[in-house]
């Protein structure tokens, strides 16, 4: 399916499929055929279940836009606990969550893959504790990504569009790039959506469609995750703005709460739909 110039995707993980067999009938029942795809659920199999797995989606003939990696022990029940627990910021976690990434590049390069995203954690400023820390750990991962052929992408969200663009510019690293998440702006308290696609321009490779409401303190409590279309992203506009900087890649939706999952990918689509053809 392709609306506006974009393929359109689901996350594999928002339809939170038993096994992949699963998952290729719930995406076809969408109508779809591209898929994010969460690699943590593979690389933890055995040779032979794995072998399984991946005869799955081979057959299915579904399109990958990306694989995604996220790493047991973070703890998203409040803003501070993920600042905390996230990505590769927690030192005790490091070595693991670098060896997770290595695999997860290893089983993406045998997909097919060209890019794995992930959330590295929350970045400090500029000039704080933790900051050249960052930028050393994420040059690592990259490094072995790009000996896989793969690309790392950085999701937004933690940090405002300006801070990251500057952490990229000092990262220096081409394989490293933005996935771009609305709802993750307003969510974490980062900015205007809007304005970070216009700010982060060149590095965005890979796009979430997902939609979100402000928290009235924002940064220090969760906003809510809403179905795509009924949040403070605004599809027209946000499709307008992926237009002005020449964006042409998939747009995956992506959503992670609510109990009604395929009814409100459907709805995202039809909101695209729509927003593409006013």
């Amino acid at each position: 399916m392709n609306i506006g110039g974009h393929d359109i995707g689901v996350c594999s993980w928002s339809l939170q499929p038993k096994d992949t067999a699963h998952l290729v009938d719930l995406v076809k029942q969408l109508g779809l055929q591209h898929v994010q795809l969460a690699l943590g659920p593979l690389v933890q199999l055995d040779d032979k279940r794995k072998h399984l797995e991946l005869g799955h989606l081979r057959n299915a003939g579904l399109k990958l836009t990306a694989g995604m990696i996220a790493f047991p022990g973070e703890d998203y029940s409040s803003i501070d606990a993920i600042r905390r627990t996230g990505g590769y910021v927690p030192d005790d976690q490091w070595d693991l969550r670098k060896r997770m990434s290595a695999h997860a590049a290893t089983l993406g390069a045998e997909l097919g893959l060209k890019a794995v995203t992930t959330h590295v954690g929350f970045i400090p400023r500029k000039g704080e504790a933790g900051y050249d820390k960052m930028l050393g750990r994420v040059r690592e991962v990259a490094k072995d990504f790009g000996g896989h052929g793969i690309e790392l992408g950085m999701e937004t969200g933690q940090e405002s569009a300006g801070e990251l663009l500057e952490f990229l510019d000092d990262l220096d690293t081409p394989k490293v790039f933005v996935n771009f998440d609305p709802a993750n702006m307003i969510l974490y308290g980062a900015g205007d959506p809007i304005d970070a696609i216009r700010t982060l321009g060149r590095h965005v490779r890979h796009v979430h469609v997902k939609d979100a409401t402000a928290s009235n303190r924002p940064g220090e409590a969760w906003g809510e995750e809403v179905a795509f279309g009924t949040g403070q992203v605004g599809p027209q506009r946000f499709l307008a703005a992926l237009h002005r900087i020449d964006y042409r890649g998939p747009l995956a939706i992506e959503r992670e709460a609510g109990s009604q999952r395929m009814a409100d990918v459907k709805a995202a689509v039809e909101a695209l739909r729509k927003a593409a053809a006013s």
